[in-house]
């Protein structure tokens, strides 16, 4: 039904990648990118202009035009997608949660796809569903890195609008020895954001782990802090 909106989204894509683009993101991605080399602002007019054409349709159909972007790998194409997904919020269901895993497991393989994904869609859907912070507290054990990094980056906004701040220092308990960069950086930001609401709580916790704690995180963790208490928590 949609075969001819989604070639026409992939040709108004191609018809504005840039070489130089392409070539800036391939920078920001250890893990490689798959891209057209669009710039965001663009990629975003394109995502609302062809919105306009699906908004009243059952939000099942429009999830599954997000997967059928998705199964490309292309950047551009999964940003389309999760911000559509996002621009959905107000019809979450309990169940969409399964979808959202499923997502990060199939189609999430760089840092901006998980926190596109999780900043935005998954924290709206925790927002509404409180209950399931649990399921973030299980995916910190996932073998998978991008469920642990989406742990963390899906507090992000909620923790620093004074959210969740005991869930948060239970994520980053479990996320404090991390062995991959993302996540560590992940899990620094989550704090770094619950600190602008409870700096006192963050810093006591950041004082408490310091010893133990990667620099990478301590360093994200304390960046809005004061002076003089970043150089007390840089202190060895």
């Amino acid at each position: 039904m949609y075969e001819d909106l989604i070639s026409e989204i992939r040709e108004e894509l191609t018809s504005n990648a840039d070489e130089r683009t392409k070539e800036t993101a391939a920078r920001f991605f250890k893990e490689g990118i798959n891209c057209y080399g669009v710039k965001a602002a663009t990629v975003l007019k394109i995502a609302d202009k062809y919105f306009k054409q699906i908004r009243n349709e059952q939000k099942q159909t429009i999830f599954l035009l997000c997967e059928e972007l998705l199964v490309s790998d292309l950047f551009e194409e999964s940003a389309i997608a999760f911000e559509w997904v996002h621009r959905m919020r107000e019809y979450y269901e309990p169940e969409d949660l399964e979808i959202f895993e499923g997502w990060i497991e199939k189609y999430v393989n760089n840092w901006a796809k998980c926190d596109t994904l999780c900043n935005h869609s998954v924290a709206s859907f925790i927002e509404s569903y409180p209950q399931y912070l649990s399921r973030l507290k299980e995916w910190t054990r996932s073998e998978n890195k991008w469920f642990r990094r989406a742990a963390a980056v899906t507090l992000v906004l909620p923790a620093r609008n004074g959210k969740f701040l005991e869930d948060v220092l239970e994520i980053a308990d479990s996320l404090l020895m991390d062995e991959d960069d993302l996540v560590r950086k992940g899990y620094g930001w989550m704090l770094k954001e619950a600190g602008k609401a409870h700096q006192q709580e963050i810093f006591e916790y950041v004082m408490k782990n310091k010893k133990v704690m990667p620099r990478t995180s301590l360093r994200y963790a304390i960046e809005k802090f004061p002076q003089d208490m970043r150089k007390k928590a840089m202190e060895k």
